[in-house]
C-alpha cells in the first residue's frame, strides 16, 4: 500500500513559491495583453469597414478553433524559422496565450457591446455626438458592467492555461513541480501539492466572479 510522505517536499518549498510567482506574473501579463487585443478585435468586428471585420474574424476564429498547445509549440518552434529570429520560451508563451485569450475576450466584448439597446446609440447620434464618442461615453460604460463576469471567467481559464507553458520549459508552477517530482521520485505528493496551490489561488477568484454575477442580476 502506498505511503504518503510530504515531509521531503519541505525542502522544495521555494521551488513551489517561485513557480507560483512566475505563474501569477505570466497570468497578469497575458490578461492585460489579451484584453487589449480583445478590445481591438471586438470593436473591429463592429466596424463599418469590411476589411477590419474580415481580419478580426480571421484572427478570432484561427485562435479559437485550434488547440492552444499546438499554437504554443508552433510559436516556439516554427515561428523562429519563419522570421529568422530566435524567440525565447517566455516570449513565445506570452505571445501565444495573449493572442489565444484575446480571441475569446474579443467575443465577450463584441457581445457586450451589441447587448446595449440600439436606441441609446441612436439617441447619442441625434444629439450630435460622433460614433466614436457614443461608443466611448454611452455604450462602453454600460457594456463593461455586463462584460465583467465573462471576462473574469475567461481570465480564470487563462490562469489555468499557463500550465501548458511547462512544455517549453518556462519555470512556472507545473514545471517546478516536475523538477521536484524528478528529484524526489514522489510524483503523487508533488502533483497533489501543485493541484492544491492552483485550488487555493483560484477559489477566491471564482467566488469574486460569482458575487459579480449576482450583483449584475440584481441590478437588472
Amino acid at each position: 500500500m502506498y505511503t504518503f510522505n510530504y515531509d521531503i517536499l519541505w525542502g522544495y518549498r521555494w521551488l513551489f513559491l517561485n513557480g507560483t510567482l512566475v505563474t501569477i506574473g505570466l497570468t497578469i501579463g497575458i490578461i492585460v495583453l489579451g484584453l487589449l487585443l480583445g478590445l481591438i478585435a471586438g470593436l473591429a468586428q463592429l466596424s463599418r469597414f469590411a476589411v477590419l471585420r474580415w481580419v478580426s474574424w480571421l484572427y478570432i476564429e484561427l485562435f479559437r478553433c485550434t488547440p492552444l498547445l499546438v499554437q504554443l509549440l508552433w510559436f516556439y518552434y516554427a515561428l523562429p524559422i519563419l522570421v529568422g529570429i530566435q524567440i525565447d520560451a517566455v516570449t513565445a508563451s506570452v505571445l501565444t496565450l495573449s493572442l489565444y485569450g484575446g480571441s475569446f475576450y474579443a467575443e465577450v466584448i463584441r457581445g457586450g457591446v451589441v447587448s446595449i439597446e440600439p436606441g441609446q446609440t441612436e439617441a447619442g447620434l441625434a444629439l450630435g455626438m460622433t460614433p466614436a464618442r457614443v461608443m466611448r461615453r454611452i455604450v462602453l460604460p454600460q457594456a463593461v458592467k455586463r462584460m465583467i463576469p465573462p471576462l473574469m471567467n475567461q481570465s480564470i481559464i487563462q490562469f489555468k492555461n499557463t500550465s501548458l507553458v511547462s512544455v517549453v520549459a518556462v519555470p512556472d508552477l507545473l514545471y517546478q513541480g516536475q523538477v521536484a517530482a524528478t528529484d524526489t521520485f514522489r510524483p503523487l505528493e508533488v502533483y497533489s501539492i501543485v493541484a492544491l496551490i492552483y485550488f487555493v489561488v483560484l477559489v477566491p477568484l471564482t467566488a469574486v466572479v460569482k458575487r459579480a454575477e449576482r450583483k449584475l442580476q440584481v441590478s437588472h
